[in-house]
């Protein structure tokens, strides 16, 4: 075990970072910001990676399948974020994208360490989650050895299920188990093995990406607008408004128009107006291109 750990660049001691307690609070966060600038270049070395998985990703929802992130600790409410988010970013159905967390919706707000090492756990975690052959699995674990983390991995490839891994060291055990293995190597962190710090801004970069990447391949957005964000209050009804606007090139009186007939569908909005239909007419359009307003025989 010991060896294990020394090989986690994650876990490594950087000595060239002075005794955080004799600093300024100046100095401490001069370090800690020259530190971050270096994850965004460890992620762009695994970019082909990452591409790979959002093809992938697109591949699966396309053809019914869902999205699971599983993880635990820090790498577990990243996974939870991301997943939350997609349904008032995309209108997406709420199971479509999910998140598992290591001792379980508790484990959100209260750390529970000691459950990041059942395997079992995570593999009947994600059997009770609903998980199946043609869905897709992103495990995610900072040091790529998480044991709940592993196990889910490995359940779901015995099930036939996609496997992709997310980790912060080169070459993380649970490329073992994963059909896709995201290695981002964010270096050792700047408080020894705290790894919600670089680690976890490299996985939440990645989660941006994947998660992103996957819904513009759905067709959830049009040009780089929310056509299909969910406007449930106020501040997202004047965006609705300001997408409808962008993306049709009308006033603001215009727009909220097309939106009252479209009871409130950005998109449907959008298409109406593209296609100068009724709102009846634009939802059997875009039905007929998979809700992609690019698509549309107009454009």
């Amino acid at each position: 075990m010991e060896g294990e750990w020394m090989s986690l660049t994650t876990e490594l001691w950087d000595q060239t970072i002075p005794d955080l307690g004799t600093l300024s609070s100046l100095d401490l966060v001069r370090i800690m910001n020259a530190q971050d600038k270096t994850v965004a270049i460890a992620v762009e070395a695994a970019l082909p990676a990452i591409a790979e998985a959002i093809d992938c990703i697109v591949a699966r929802l396309n053809s019914g399948g869902k999205l699971f992130y599983v993880g635990a600790g820090t790498s577990g409410r990243l996974g939870i974020l991301d997943a939350a988010e997609c349904p008032p970013t995309f209108n997406t159905d709420p199971s479509l994208v999910q998140a598992l967390i290591a001792g379980g919706p508790s484990a959100v707000f209260q750390a529970q360490e000691g459950a990041e090492d059942d395997g079992e756990q995570g593999a009947v975690d994600l059997a009770s989650a609903g998980a199946k052959c043609g869905d897709v699995v992103v495990g995610i674990s900072a040091s790529g050895t998480t044991p709940y983390v592993l196990g889910a991995l490995q359940w779901a490839r015995q099930q036939g299920i996609t496997t992709i891994s997310l980790s912060c060291n080169e070459r993380p055990k649970a490329e073992l188990v994963s059909d896709i293995t995201i290695a981002i190597d964010s270096g050792p962190e700047v408080l020894m093995g705290s790894t919600r710090l670089k680690a976890g801004t490299a996985q939440k970069m990645v989660l941006n990406m994947l998660s992103t990447g996957a819904m513009v391949g759905l067709g959830k957005t049009y040009r780089n607008l929310m056509v299909d964000m969910h406007p449930s209050n106020a501040k997202l009804r004047d965006r609705a408004v300001r997408i409808v606007m962008l993306a049709c090139d009308i006033d603001s009186v215009a727009a909220q128009n097309l939106l009252e007939e479209a009871n409130g569908e950005t998109k449907v909005a959008i298409a109406m107006h593209l296609l100068q239909s009724s709102a009846d007419d634009a939802r059997r359009r875009l039905a007929e291109v998979g809700g992609i307003l690019a698509r549309l025989s107009s454009f």
